[in-house]
Formats: structure tokens, C-alpha cells, sequence
């Protein structure tokens, strides 16, 4: 005659599991109870050793007991929590990469500079609250004037993600940034920008073909010059202020544009630092700027000539 159920002790004898780690698992609602014997001893099903099997090649993964028991129970299925595990992993193998880019950072520097690498890099403890932490910052700071499209974008450059697998500089750059947007006044910039855009409100929507055409020259590493990037810069600033771009209007938006040079010099090294986390991926601003600021310079230095 077939065995239909078997008791604890035979489990244990089958599997190789403990009958104390087996009533755990039982109690536990693991593995549930078929029958009870005569004298009331616990029997369980076929189905047991399978579930047994699971639970061991789990646990063999270091798999929590409360998300075994929701596979097992059909809460979840295998490949779901396969998937959760993997993200879990990989969070965790961020955090680690950036732990160690931390502690190189704070061991390949002169001991008097220790000290304060190590004020800068305590900014950054968690990378998801970092990151969110610029980015509203940014938004915080960037109102008013800006068209939705722009200030996401602009954003978004000003608060790079965290890179997964950073060396000491990429680290030591990404806490700065954070550092910087704390300090005193660094913003203050954003006000003079707002006051100044307050006055000409369609210009954010004439710039863009401006910005692509600098971008593209910046990237290519072209040296400044006056072309079709500083005419269309020119262009968005006359349209906006309706006026006609003449040499007249080029000087007064060259002494303007020159004046809005002067940047805070802790702004001109925030998209210095950005250029560090993003390996240069991004455009820095206070370059397109200047590249711009030379340009129309030379443009009517040509129409002086």
C-alpha cells in the first residue's frame, strides 16, 4: 500500500531538515498539516517534500522567511520575487560602488586635505534622497518665468543622476554639488534671472533653436565665432523684445549678455562639477554662455569692420 502522509519525524529523515526547523516552518504556515494521527501528531501530503525543496533553495539564497512564506502561499510568484531580489541586489551593489569611491577619495588625499573631503562627501548618505534632494531644490529655485518644457530640462541638467559605478572625483564632484546648493546666496543669481526674463516672457520659447545650434558647436569643440549660432541667439532676443537685430540692438545685447558674464564664480564650478558627474555628457551652461558672449563680440568686431 502507498505512503500518503508521513509524519514530521520522516520529513526530517527525507530532507535532511531539522524537525525543529520543520514544526518552525509548520507553525509558520509553510508547510501545511494533511492530517492528524490517532494520538494527534501532525501528518503531512506529497506535496510537502516539494514544498521543503523550495523553501531550502531559497533560504539557500539568503531569502528572508517572510518572502518565502509569500511564494510558497502563492502571494507571489518565483518570478517576481526573483526580480525583486535583483533590484534589491543591484541597489545594494550601487551603494557599495559608491561607498568604496567614497573611502578612495578620503585615502588618496594629503592628510591636511582629509578632513575636508570628508566634510563634503558626509552631504551624500543615501543616493535616491541625494538626487531628490537637487532636484528640489532646482525646482524651488527655477519659477516664474519658465515655460514647463525648459524648466524640466533645465533641471534635469542641473541635478544629474548619481552614476552606478563612480571612481573618487565622480564621488567627491556629486557631494560638492550639494555643498554648494547650501551655501548662502549661491542662488541668488536665479533672482537677477528672473527680474531680467520678467521683461521679455517669449524669449524662454525663442531660444531653443539658440541652444541646439551652441550646443552642436560646443560639442564639436569649435572655437567661438560669428554664425548662424549667435544669429539665432541675436534673433530670439529681438523677437522677444520686438526690436530688429542691428548693430545697435547687437550692442546693447552684447553689453547686457556681457554684464550677465560676471557669473557667481561657485556657479560657473557647480556646472563644472556637473560636467564631472556626467562625464561631459551634458552642455555646461556658463560655457554655452561665454561661447555665446564671444561670438556676438566677434560678430561686431566683423560688422565694424
Amino acid at each position: 500500500m502507498t505512503q500518503t502522509t508521513w509524519s514530521i519525524g520522516e520529513l526530517a529523515d527525507g530532507t535532511g531538515v531539522s524537525v525543529k526547523t520543520l514544526r518552525y516552518y509548520s507553525d509558520s504556515g509553510l508547510l501545511p498539516v494533511a492530517a492528524r494521527s490517532a494520538g494527534g501528531h501532525r501528518r503531512y501530503g506529497p506535496d510537502a517534500w516539494e514544498r521543503i525543496r523550495l523553501i531550502r533553495r531559497l533560504r539557500a539564497l539568503d531569502t528572508p522567511i517572510a518572502t518565502v512564506t509569500r511564494v510558497v502561499t502563492g502571494e507571489c510568484s518565483l518570478h517576481e520575487l526573483v526580480e525583486t531580489e535583483l533590484e534589491a541586489v543591484q541597489e545594494r551593489l550601487v551603494e557599495l560602488r559608491w561607498r568604496q569611491a567614497t573611502l578612495k577619495a578620503l585615502d588618496d588625499c594629503p592628510d591636511g586635505e582629509r578632513l575636508h573631503r570628508l566634510e563634503i562627501l558626509s552631504r551624500v548618505q543615501r543616493l535616491p534622497q541625494a538626487h531628490r534632494s537637487l532636484t528640489e531644490h532646482w525646482f524651488g529655485e527655477l519659477t516664474g518665468t519658465m515655460p514647463g518644457h525648459r524648466l524640466e530640462s533645465m533641471v534635469a541638467m542641473l541635478s544629474p543622476e548619481p552614476p552606478h559605478d563612480p571612481g573618487p572625483d565622480t564621488a567627491l564632484a556629486y557631494a560638492e554639488l550639494h555643498l554648494l546648493i547650501a551655501t548662502p546666496g549661491f542662488t541668488r543669481w536665479t533672482q537677477d534671472h528672473d527680474e531680467e526674463m520678467r521683461s521679455a516672457p517669449a524669449l524662454y520659447a525663442e531660444l531653443d533653436e539658440a541652444a541646439v545650434l551652441t550646443a552642436a558647436a560646443v560639442f564639436a569643440g569649435r572655437p567661438p565665432e560669428a554664425g548662424e549660432e549667435v544669429d539665432a541667439f541675436v534673433t530670439a532676443h529681438a523677437r522677444a523684445r520686438r526690436e530688429l537685430d542691428t548693430p545697435a540692438f547687437r550692442a546693447f545685447l552684447h553689453g547686457l549678455v556681457s554684464r550677465s558674464s560676471a557669473f557667481d564664480p561657485r556657479l560657473e564650478r557647480y556646472w563644472g562639477l556637473v560636467d564631472t558627474v556626467t562625464g561631459g555628457r551634458g552642455l555646461n551652461m556658463t560655457v554655452a554662455h561665454k561661447w555665446l558672449t564671444e561670438g556676438l563680440s566677434k560678430s561686431l568686431a566683423g560688422s565694424s569692420g
